[in-house]
C-alpha cells in the first residue's frame, strides 16, 4: 500500500506525483493488469518459455555483430 503524507509547503501537485512514483515503484498497478485475466500454470510456463527463447535468439544475433 503506498502512502504519502502531506510535506510542509507542498502543492497537491507535488504530492500527487509522489504518490505516482511511489505507486508506479511498488509495482501494484502492473500486478493488477497481470491478474486481470486467469492464465493456467501450464500457460504461464508456455508463455516465459517463448520469451526465453526469443531473448536468447536476441543475444545471439548482438553478439554476431560485434
Amino acid at each position: 500500500m503506498a502512502v504519502v503524507v502531506l510535506r510542509p509547503n507542498e502543492s497537491q501537485d507535488q504530492l500527487l506525483k509522489r504518490f505516482r512514483k511511489k505507486v508506479v515503484k511498488s509495482g501494484v498497478l502492473s500486478t493488477v493488469r497481470r491478474k486481470r485475466w486467469f492464465i493456467s500454470k501450464s500457460e504461464v510456463r508456455r508463455v516465459e518459455k517463448k520469451k526465453s527463447i526469443r531473448r536468447s535468439k536476441r543475444r545471439q544475433m548482438t553478439r554476431g555483430n560485434d
